[in-house]
């Protein structure tokens, strides 16, 4: 398992990269067979008058799936120890979903599963032209997912939104979370003001009760 230590307007010190790879490396220990890269990114707030918070992040690359989390105090080692709580409950939560769907396959064995592999280069020959403003860019594979497993990487990045390739339309959606409870989902519209279907269906915003 790889382990790579970042921070922003903070020197990584040796006292400190010991304690991350104390928490760390013990709250990720029992899931070392489902993750491939652990990213730690500590940053302080530029400002302490107006932010004082100390913040530690934690991204964690599990077999094509990203988990995340981050949590922020006062003082760094409080929030590492926060962060690796945390995470260890996101990555406990990932593998109970996997032992569940693994379940799920084996009772029904006469269905065959296609997983679409991940495209390795994904803009070719093409040089990316960005606004002035913009200064920062990623690319990420999108492989094709449904509607209920977007929902599930929502709740793994520990974001509040979360952009798929609908597995029923093929086009880009976004799913987020509503500041009144449930999710939402963002759908695009074609040109003549009509939501765009497929197989007859037509695809509309949709609302999902927290579970």
């Amino acid at each position: 398992m790889k382990l790579v230590i970042q921070g922003k307007n903070i020197e990584i010190t040796e006292a400190i990269r010991e304690y991350v790879h104390q928490k760390v490396e013990k709250a990720v220990n029992h899931f070392q067979n489902l993750t491939t890269e652990v990213d730690v990114n500590l940053s302080v707030a530029r400002n302490p008058r107006i932010n004082s918070k100390q913040t530690a992040e934690v991204t964690i690359y599990a077999n094509g799936t990203v988990i995340r989390a981050q949590e922020g105090s006062e003082d760094l080692y409080a929030s590492i120890d926060l962060v690796a709580d945390k995470i260890q409950r996101q990555l406990r939560k990932y593998k109970e979903k996997l032992q569940h769907k693994k379940n799920h396959t084996q009772a029904k064995m006469a269905n065959v599963v296609v997983e679409s592999s991940a495209v390795d280069d994904l803009i070719g020959d093409r040089t990316p032209e960005l606004p002035s403003e913009v200064v920062r860019t990623k690319y990420f594979a999108m492989p094709p997912m449904t509607v209920e497993d977007a929902l599930e990487q929502l709740q793994l990045v520990d974001h509040d939104f979360y952009m798929f390739r609908n597995a029923k339309t093929d086009e880009i959606n976004v799913i987020y979370e509503r500041n009144h409870g449930g999710y939402g989902v963002i759908q695009p519209r074609n040109g003549n003001g009509h939501t765009n279907h497929k197989n007859g269906k037509v695809a509309k915003d949709a609302e999902y009760a927290t579970h």
